[in-house]
C-alpha cells in the first residue's frame, strides 16, 4: 500500500503493530518524513519512504495494492494537477486495486493552513478518478482539529475496475 501525504502521520505505526508489510509512505516534505522515521526507530526501516510530488513523481508501475491519500487531493486546485494525480494513481495501482481518499466536503472549509482547496461531494469526488473506479462506498464526517475546530470531511472508498 501507499500512504499519499502521509509524512508524520501515525497510520504507518498502526499498520506496522498489525503486521502489515509493503508499506510506502510517498509525502512531499523530507522533514515529515523524517520526523515519522525518528519516531518509528528501527521500524522505519520496514517501510518505502518516497520525497516527492504525487503529480510528478515516478512510481512503479501496477504496484500497489492499496492508495490511501488523507487530505492531499483537496489542494490540487488547477485542473492539470489533479489530472496529473490521477494519471500517477492510475500508473501505480494494480488493475484490482482499491482507493480511499479523505478531501473536504462541499461543507467543508474553503481554505486550509492559508491555502486555498476543492471541496467534493462522492459524486464529484468519483467524477475526478474518471470511469475506471467503482465508488464503493462514501461517508462524510465532521473531524476535530488540534486547534479543537471542526471540519466537514467526505471519504470515498473506489475499487479499480479490471
Amino acid at each position: 500500500m501507499i500512504d499519499v501525504g502521509g509524512g508524520a502521520s501515525t497510520l504507518v505505526d498502526y499498520l506496522l503493530d498489525q503486521n502489515y508489510k509493503g508499506i510506502s509512505v510517498l509525502d512531499i516534505s523530507g522533514q515529515a518524513l523524517k520526523a515519522a522515521k525518528e519516531r518509528l526507530g528501527e521500524r522505519a526501516e520496514n517501510v518505502t519512504w518516497l520525497e516527492g510530488d504525487v503529480t510528478s513523481i515516478k512510481l512503479p508501475e501496477h504496484f500497489y495494492d492499496l492508495w490511501h491519500d488523507r487530505a492531499v487531493f483537496h489542494f490540487l486546485t488547477d485542473p492539470a494537477d489533479r489530472k496529473k494525480y490521477v494519471q500517477t494513481l492510475h500508473h501505480s495501482l494494480r488493475e484490482d486495486g482499491w482507493v480511499i481518499i479523505s478531501t473536504f466536503s462541499l461543507k467543508g472549509p474553503e481554505r486550509c493552513s492559508g491555502l486555498d482547496v476543492v471541496r467534493y461531494s462522492p459524486e464529484t469526488l468519483a467524477a475526478e478518478l474518471e470511469s475506471d473506479f467503482h465508488l464503493v462506498k462514501s461517508v462524510e464526517e465532521s473531524h476535530k482539529t488540534p486547534f479543537g475546530t471542526k471540519q466537514k470531511f467526505v471519504y470515498g472508498v473506489f475499487k479499480r475496475k479490471g
